[in-house]
């Protein structure tokens, strides 16, 4: 992963889903500890398809970790 990782920055790789429906809370804090690491930009999503088709709720996921930089930070 790590190997990969390196690699994915740098051909030009930017970013990582650090937050998603898909992920634990475990998961959430080694994608943030990855995007730290590699100096990748941070994304989060529920990818909300309606109520009761998703694995999490609109609006129901936390925050990313506010000393990761966002995707939309320059936007």
């Amino acid at each position: 992963m790590q190997a990969f990782l390196a690699e994915f920055r740098d051909c030009g790789g930017t970013g990582i889903e650090v937050v998603t429906g898909s992920h634990s809370p475990e998961q959430y804090l080694e994608f943030a500890r990855i995007a730290r690491e590699f100096g990748l930009l941070a994304s989060r999503g529920s990818d909300y398809h309606g109520k009761g088709e998703s694995k999490a709720d609109l609006g129901s996921l936390p925050q990313l970790p506010g000393d990761l930089n966002p995707v939309w930070h320059d936007w």
